[in-house]
């Protein structure tokens, strides 16, 4: 089974990007930055002549198009499970879903790709040695499957500022107390708390200070719908770094979110209309010749 997931690597850089080693000498890793934005166009299948027997794959792909037709966003994912799909038909199914703008990692064994259809996204999960034992497709506006592991193992609040700063920290105190004060009140469905970091005079140190109180999550996502973004999950419940690059790969803007999910990740309704109104059009010319 081919690899629809772009390779991890080391990316450099302040704060989440260029974290420490854990303390048992694991260290995560990151995706590598796209570099150019994707647009939808119609997938190259086979001629529908050459459709014939493929069965399970014309099965997945019709329950695909009830399942984006009947979602609403805010509500329950909508999980195809193709695990046990011969691979002619996985060929197929690949071949119809493509490669969207948003992939994600979630700790060491989870993988998501979006499929150029929005709000649809492609979820892997492998064992330890990087065989595939789980293969879902996900109608929604975030994978669950992703996002139920984010922050199962998170602290509910940063880490208390301690009396004794250390040297080269100005300015990040405020923020962590800032940050506390929100996610104590926040609910979900709140409009997201956003601090830029960007217009704040931040040192070296005072970032570093930030992601130490904070701690580092296991969920890495990247997007290309909005430029190149990086959002990497803390290790504090419902808090995010959202970090957008240039081309040379440096960042240009870098925020803290408090939110369930940045909406930068997310598909919204009308991007799940129109993956809807497509995969119709594809149904209608490929798939119902027999």
């Amino acid at each position: 089974m081919s690899n629809i997931f772009p390779p991890s690597v080391p990316l450099g850089g302040v704060g989440p990007g260029s974290q420490p080693m854990e303390p048992d000498g694991g260290q995560l890793e990151y995706m590598e930055m796209p570099s150019e934005m994707v647009t939808y166009s119609m997938p190259d299948i086979p001629e529908p002549e050459n459709l014939v027997g493929l069965n399970d794959a014309k099965r997945v792909l019709t329950e695909l198009k009830e399942a984006l037709h009947s979602y609403k966003v805010g509500e329950d994912t909508i999980i195809l499970d193709i695990t046990d799909i011969a691979d002619k038909d996985q060929a197929l199914i690949n071949q119809v879903l493509g490669e969207g703008e948003v992939s994600a990692i979630g700790g060491p064994n989870i993988q998501a790709q979006e499929a150029v259809l929005a709000g649809v996204w492609r979820v892997r999960t492998g064992d330890d040695n990087g065989v595939v034992i789980k293969d879902l497709i996900e109608v929604a506006d975030f994978p669950t499957s992703i996002l139920g592991t984010t922050f199962r193992s998170a602290k509910l609040r940063p880490d208390p500022v301690p009396e004794q700063l250390p040297e080269g920290v100005l300015n990040a105190s405020p923020l962590v107390v800032e940050l506390t004060d929100h996610l104590d009140k926040f609910q979900p469905g709140d409009a997201p708390h956003v601090i830029n970091l960007t217009l704040l005079p931040q040192t070296d140190e005072d970032i570093a200070f930030l992601g130490k109180q904070l701690g580092y999550g296991n969920t890495t996502i990247l997007s290309r719908g909005y430029g190149n973004c990086r959002i990497s999950s803390t290790g504090t419940n419902n808090i995010w770094w959202v970090q957008f690059f240039n081309s040379q790969d440096a960042i240009i803007l870098n925020t803290i979110e408090i939110d369930r999910i940045p909406q930068v990740a997310c598909a919204a309704q009308e991007d799940i209309d129109e993956s809807d109104q497509r995969l119709g059009e594809i149904l209608e010319v490929y798939l119902n010749h027999d």
